[in-house]
């Protein structure tokens, strides 16, 4: 049975859906994610949120010191998150086609400005790179700036204030490309909203920009290579993640390579 805690976050995106478990990002067959630089919704005026709670240390969480700009997003790309979010999770490619990435999570304070909150923490991304015309097989993770509001996964929640929904199905096998075991990597997962309709489990197959647009574009826990389309991080460093982010912030990713964030 599908446990879900929380009510469901309803975040508008203009790109959304999810592919799943062999049909998603980390499966051994080519999946479906997407891309498409779509800007968010405007959230509603106000910032009246509470202070976030800060991750684990032994998640490899940093403070610095605040800035009025996150560091690295240029001003093309900071036009597509939303005035109301002060929560981004910014993964930075190594480069168009690698399958290297960085994470790091900054938060906004009541003054406008921005502090590193967790991070930076290793990530792996799609076998092929990055693409700003996600299309599903593609074996490229979609460049953008994308909502982040539905949790879940095979182990219980460990402490997430997104809905999470715990169920069976997230359990996968197989192998990945670069031979490792998928075993565990959809424990738990963070559904970034690319094609996909949020205020849903992550497991919801419903593509409203279509199946050629892929879908199932998941944070999830890393199995040592490459994956899909999706992003992973170190199974601590994703329940630390997973506890700090807060959906009264509004928070999205801003993902791509490094030359395609700084515009």
């Amino acid at each position: 049975m599908s446990v879900r805690k929380g009510a469901p976050a309803l975040l508008s995106a203009g790109a959304l859906c999810a592919a799943l478990l062999l049909s998603g990002c980390a499966s051994t067959a080519p999946a479906n994610p997407a891309a498409a630089r779509t800007p968010a919704s405007e959230p509603a005026a106000g910032d009246a949120r509470p202070e976030v709670v800060r991750p684990d240390t032994a998640a490899n969480s940093l403070a610095s010191a605040p800035v009025s700009r996150i560091p690295g997003i240029g001003p093309a790309t900071r036009a597509f998150v939303p005035d109301g979010t002060s929560q981004v999770l910014v993964v930075t490619g190594a480069g168009p086609d690698s399958d290297r990435s960085t994470v790091t999570l900054y938060t906004r304070d009541r003054a406008g400005r921005w502090a590193e909150e967790a991070g930076p923490w290793p990530a792996h991304n799609a076998l092929r790179g990055w693409t700003s015309d996600h299309v599903a097989g593609d074996l490229r993770t979609p460049i953008g700036v994308f909502r982040l509001g539905d949790a879940g996964g095979r182990l219980p929640d460990p402490g997430s204030r997104l809905p999470y929904d715990q169920d069976p199905e997230f359990a996968i096998s197989g192998t990945g490309f670069s031979g490792e075991s998928l075993e565990g990597s959809f424990d738990h997962v963070v559904a970034i909203d690319y094609n996909r309709v949020p205020g849903r489990t992550p497991l919801d197959k419903e593509r409203p920009l279509g199946a050629e647009k892929g879908g199932g574009v998941w944070i999830h826990v890393d199995h040592g290579g490459p994956t899909q389309a999706c992003v992973t991080l170190e199974r601590e460093a994703l329940r630390a993640l997973l506890r700090a982010l807060d959906p009264a912030r509004e928070p999205v990713v801003v993902m791509g390579p490094a030359p395609e964030l700084a515009r």
